[in-house]
């Protein structure tokens, strides 16, 4: 597989990983498999593409299925959309693609070279230069973290029935880059000592490192895994 190749397919497991949900819970080998894996191929054909995202941080891998990092996983799949050299084979593109495509392009802000053309009779994206920026801005103080931490809470919480005791690593990813990892963790601590969330200690689901990473450790306290709301 030449580079250009290899970059394109790093590119399309990125893209296939952050739509099915990469970057909020990890997605299940069976259902990636059947996303980016086509009949004349097997999942060991991608291993050394797998070997080389886990190595640069952008995607963790564990027994049971694979998670997108929030910040080098997005930014890895941002470069590689962003390049020239960057396309698909064939005539058709699979629908998930496209879905992925234009779910992506409404999460960012798009510069002045959006341009569409068509090949062999369909529509495809020819160019598109657009700026890493999300168009969620930045958490620049406590009280807003606040708010949309509790908001995060109580959504995780609802949807995956976590029974009031919520990842904290989860809340980190789902904030992502609208703060940085020391302002989450100070204003994190800072929601426990205003009686707002409890941290729990304990450990993630598969201890898996990255995810022991992404909760919190304090000198005094040790790990804390899970978040309990004690304020409505």
């Amino acid at each position: 597989m030449t580079s250009q190749n290899t970059a394109q397919t790093i590119t399309r497991l990125l893209l296939a990983l952050w739509d099915l949900g990469g970057t909020r819970q990890e997605v299940k080998k069976g259902q990636f498999t059947r996303r980016i894996v086509s009949k004349s191929q097997k999942l060991a054909d991608y291993q050394g593409i797998f070997d080389e995202l886990q190595s640069q941080g952008a995607i963790a891998i564990s027994k049971k299925g694979y998670s997108l990092t929030s910040g080098k996983g997005l930014e890895v799949l941002g470069e590689g959309l962003r390049s020239g050299d960057f396309k698909f084979k064939g005539t058709i593109v699979g629908t998930w693609a496209a879905n992925a495509l234009v779910k992506w392009i409404s999460q960012i802000d798009v510069a002045e070279n959006g341009a569409y053309v068509l090949v062999n009779g369909k529509s495809a994206i020819a160019e598109l230069s657009v700026r890493v920026a999300s168009r969620r801005e930045e958490i620049a103080s406590y009280d807003e973290f606040k708010s949309v931490t509790l908001e995060v809470y109580d959504k995780l919480n609802y949807e995956y029935n976590f029974n009031n005791l919520v990842p904290i690593y989860r809340i980190r990813r789902a904030i992502g880059d609208r703060v940085n990892r020391t302002e989450f963790n100070d204003w994190l601590l800072e929601t426990q000592a205003d009686d707002i969330l409890q941290l729990q200690g304990g450990s993630v689901e598969d201890s898996a490192p990255d995810k022991i990473e992404d909760s919190v450790a304090t000198e005094l306290d040790g790990l804390r895994c899970y978040a309990t709301r004690l304020k409505p």
